[in-house]
């Protein structure tokens, strides 16, 4: 059985391990989601960063001149696509290769046959499923060949390949990191199933409700092949049913999962929305909890969540416990190494976090204040004691006269007035006393009885 690419027909070629099956034109009975694989480069739908025009992996596609490369990328963003797309359109032996299913035995003959062929002038591309599966010692066995330019791998990873790919193979790797499907291009790739009658649903004349894919879209977390199969049992069980279209309770029935009244675009979004921001402003964690898992059972992007939460964390807590800030910026940083569904733990723990955390809106309320005195006020001259002098001119005119280090005074405070002459003692910052703001203003009215105390009567 021949292991290279037939370039006579788009997209296929043979995987070498045992139990590998031939890849190209699916059978008519395979699943809608092989069926509807795209076969070049015009067909394939997202991915627009790496594919679009210019765009780095088109380019190595279109001028055939790839070199060995990870795709990274989370399940049904097109990794393995890729590979029939560069199989359609490469004029390289092309291997499907299956970390699963193969070993260094199988490795080692390929790079044989390779070698023969690289003495021809003739390159191989081997694409590497689920490379982060090898062990160590497979890994080291890709090495030699890839370094002496035997072979090109391209391997598909939903695993961070800084951790799960060895650093001698990261290093000769350029890592192309592959994005979640947006809801749109996964709709886009539904409708197309839809009406394609030679390979998907076209056939069978039959449409959807707009509701319908939208909520196959949503439902299916950027996946296209869960979105594709979930579409074919829905077309499977309109049989029986008199009307040609796909409704949101046949698509319901399809995912075995009800659809929630939670529009991304319109009312509901900005209801529930509300009603999560208010929970946690209103200390109510229970409900604060239940927002959160409305929105994620919808399909909101938990990063627009987290967002949220950082403003909240600054508007409606603040100095009443500073630590608020830094938990919604590590829950952030957190969800993005770790991302769902065990993001939704992160989630939960920052949202209890932020509800039950004293609230205090006075660094809100003391920068807006400011904002308006100086809308107001206009630029008021700086006060000449807390001026910049780096010239002899500038300190011959009174240039930072007078200026009391605060470091050479009792608990590092001079009590020098910084504000302009005529805003002198104006207050925009109006502690509320709760959590640890209760502590900002006993040590601001100490500081200040302590410097009444220092200063001569009049």
């Amino acid at each position: 059985m021949s292991r290279e690419t037939d370039l006579n027909t788009p997209g296929l070629w043979e995987a070498p391990a045992a139990g590998s099956a031939r890849i190209g034109q699916a059978a008519s009975g395979a699943p809608l989601a092989e069926r509807m694989r795209p076969r070049c480069i015009a067909e394939f739908t997202g991915q627009e960063h790496l594919l679009g025009e210019g765009r780095i992996l088109r380019r190595m596609i279109e001028t055939d001149s790839l070199s060995s490369l990870i795709f990274w990328g989370p399940p049904g963003c097109g990794k393995t696509t890729l590979a029939h797309v560069i199989a359609a359109e490469t004029s390289s032996r092309f291997i499907f290769f299956s970390a699963i299913l193969s070993g260094i035995k199988e490795i080692r003959e390929i790079f044989r046959e390779a070698e023969g062929y690289a003495a021809r002038g003739q390159r191989t591309i081997l694409f590497v499923d689920e490379i982060h599966r090898f062990s160590k010692s497979q890994q080291d066995a890709f090495l030699p060949s890839v370094e002496k330019g035997i072979v090109t791998i391209i391997g598909a990873t939903t695993e961070n390949p800084s951790f799960e790919v060895i650093a001698p193979l990261l290093s000769r790797c350029r890592v192309l990191t592959l994005q979640q499907l947006e809801p749109s291009t996964v709709r886009v790739i539904l409708e197309q199933a839809l009406s394609d009658a030679k390979r998907g649903l076209g056939s069978l004349g039959l449409t959807a409700d707009p509701d319908a894919l939208e909520f196959l879209a949503l439902q299916s977390d950027g996946d296209a092949r869960v979105a594709l199969n979930t579409l074919e049992v829905a077309a499977s069980l309109m049989k029986g049913h008199h009307q040609g279209c796909i409704t949101l309770d046949i698509a319901q029935e399809a995912l075995q999962k009800k659809a929630l009244l939670y529009d991304k675009g319109g009312e509901e979004h900005y209801n529930v929305i509300s009603a999560f921001i208010k929970s946690i402003r209103g200390s109510d964690p229970d409900a604060s909890l239940y927002w959160l898992a409305r929105m994620l059972e919808a399909g909101e992007d938990p990063l627009f969540i987290l967002r949220r939460m950082i403003i909240l964390a600054s508007e409606d807590i603040g100095n009443a416990d500073p630590r608020a800030l830094q938990m919604a910026v590590s829950a952030l940083q957190a969800f993005q190494v770790v991302g769902m569904p065990e993001g939704r733990i992160i989630l939960g723990q920052a949202v209890t976090y932020l509800a039950t955390a004293p609230k205090s809106n006075a660094s809100y309320l003391g920068i807006d204040a400011a904002l308006a005195e100086v809308r107001q006020s206009g630029a008021l001259p700086v006060p000449l004691h807390i001026r910049n002098a780096p010239t002899r001119l500038m300190k011959e005119s009174g240039y930072g006269k007078g200026y009391q280090y605060a470091h050479d005074y009792d608990e590092g405070y001079a009590g020098q007035q910084c504000l302009p002459d005529r805003l002198a003692g104006r207050k925009f910052y109006l502690p509320k006393g709760h959590g640890f703001e209760k502590s900002i203003i006993e040590r601001m009215e100490w500081l200040r009885a302590m410097m009444a105390a220092k200063t001569p009567a009049a």
